[in-house]
């Protein structure tokens, strides 16, 4: 005896001839996307989100369904619920990946927030799909970053400083309305002996209902700077956004909005995505750590060879973290750590760091005159200073060529502690073969970023860090599907190799 059906049976078997003279589909020219990417969808395992269901009470739509429609719109660049409902019910080609049924789009809208988990581990199945047709082989992959703008107003947002002037000027005038309102409710009984002053509690709970979103305001703040700055004071021009706690003014273009920092990594074999996640820090210099982590995820911990990044990630906590995991890393230099020029002497040459020696085993800087630059080992500062002699310097034949301070002669290098770290890489792109594998990092990392952006998509339509996550988890899968159909379109992979990858899998 079968088990009892959980899901929506379709409303016809959607491959009949529904009574017309040919299929309805076959008005489809024979090769359109569509058909690719169905053959794709079934082999998405969604036994995560079925065990959530019932056969009890309305039977739902299949999941796999769903997310078959979700990732085909996504695709096509359509990322409103209503949008991708008015296309179910419209386009021929929608119609044919949904099978002829029509989803809500509260229900496409709800099953998109209420299943963030098995968003991550759609693209994980992406990824791995990618590895088994071999169009991923991780022997060159590239990091990038982009800003997407969160679903937020920066006009409905508070500095952390008015948000500490606004709680207590709210608390007084609560407590002040409190105060009359218990008087007036008194006077009232005193006359009539009936209680009345509507006018002061409604805008109590006004007030009330402010200061409440106010305090949340301000303690997610507080906690997000916490943990992005454990070892900071906030600053009182910290912004939160009262629709989404989690995103941050980011600078893009010289435009400020409330953003996300994606960060993707790519495959240089098919500019695969194989990693991916969303940061909260508006610079790159933090990124490695968790870009490592999603890679690992979802690649299974599978080995790397090479892995090339632009300048924005070149700082010492991103060297040391390739550096401790023994990565074959490629990454660009800042204009500070190469020299401008041979002629040292020349009127417009400006020293710059790379024109100072480093000696590790002492720990000093030395400058072109030969002179040593010391730190103060008793400094406890993050950043080490490394100055040179005053005395020496007032005297030297190439101080207009090393400061232009008049306050002080002596120049001053700052670094931190992974100085060794930013000596080796500086090395090691001056070599011809580092150069020449770092060049190929704009083909692979940059282009997947502007076809996702020229598909449509310029922002989240979720808020929340975890939520916006799991989407742009969505976002990914949707563009490695994208590759495994143009692959198929093109027969470098045939349709029976993903049955294949599937069982291998």
């Amino acid at each position: 005896m079968s088990p009892p059906p959980k899901f929506k049976d379709s409303p016809v078997e959607f491959d009949q001839h529904l009574l017309f003279p040919t299929n309805v589909f076959d008005l489809l020219p024979k090769d359109h996307d569509c058909f690719i990417y169905e053959s794709i969808f079934q082999n998405i395992n969604t036994s995560e989100v079925e065990k959530k269901y019932h056969h009890l009470g309305q039977h739902a739509y299949p999941p796999k369904l769903i997310v078959a429609i979700l990732i085909y719109a996504y695709s096509h660049g359509v990322f409103s619920s209503r949008e991708i409902e008015r296309r179910c019910r419209q386009d021929l080609a929608f119609m044919y990946i949904s099978q002829m049924n029509c989803p809500n789009f509260r229900v496409l809208g709800d099953f998109r927030k209420d299943n963030l988990s098995f968003f991550h581990d759609c693209f994980k199945q992406s990824v791995k799909l990618a590895i088994e047709l071999k169009m991923a082989s991780l022997g060159h992959i590239s990091l990038d970053g982009s800003k997407f703008k969160a679903n937020s107003s920066k006009h409905k947002a508070m500095s952390y400083g008015r948000l500490k002037a606004k709680e207590a000027e709210l608390s007084a005038e609560v407590d002040e309305l409190i105060k009359k309102a218990s008087q007036c409710d008194q006077e009232e009984d005193d006359a009539y002996k009936a209680t009345n002053g509507y006018s002061i509690p409604e805008d109590l709970q006004f007030k009330e209902e402010r200061l409440k979103k106010i305090k949340e305001a301000k303690k997610a703040l507080e906690e997000r700077e916490k943990a992005l700055n454990p070892d900071k004071p906030i600053d009182d021009k910290k912004q939160i956004s009262f629709a989404d706690h989690d995103a941050r003014m980011m600078s893009k273009k010289g435009y400020c909005e409330y953003s996300y920092n994606a960060q993707i990594t790519v495959d240089s074999d098919n500019q695969i995505i194989v990693g991916q996640h969303v940061s909260q820090h508006a610079n790159d210099v933090q990124e490695v750590e968790p870009a490592l982590r999603a890679l690992s995820g979802a690649t299974d911990g599978a080995a790397v060879d090479k892995w090339s990044m632009d300048n924005g990630y070149f700082s010492g906590s991103n060297l040391h973290t390739v550096e401790r995991h023994e990565i074959d890393a490629y990454i660009a230099t800042d204009k500070a750590e190469k020299p401008a020029a041979d002629d040292l002497e020349s009127s417009d040459r400006k020293f710059v760091k790379a024109d100072f020696a480093y000696d590790s085993e002492a720990d000093v800087f030395i400058c072109p005159a030969g002179e040593k630059l010391v730190t103060n080992p008793a400094s406890k500062s993050k950043r080490k200073s490394y100055r040179a002699n005053k005395t020496v310097c007032r005297e030297c034949p190439y101080r207009r060529n090393c400061s232009d301070s008049k306050k002080e002669a002596g120049r001053v290098i700052r670094t931190d502690k992974f100085e060794k770290a930013r000596q080796a890489m500086n090395k090691k792109m001056e070599t011809a073969g580092a150069k020449a594998i770092y060049e190929r990092r704009k083909v692979i990392a940059e282009p997947p970023f502007g076809q996702i952006k020229e598909s449509g998509f310029r922002g989240f339509s979720l808020r929340s860090k975890e939520k916006v996550s799991a989407e742009f988890s969505l976002v990914c899968t949707a563009h490695n599907i994208k590759k495994f159909v143009k692959a198929a379109s093109t027969r470098s992979i045939r349709l029976e190799d993903l049955k294949e990858a599937k069982k291998a899998a």
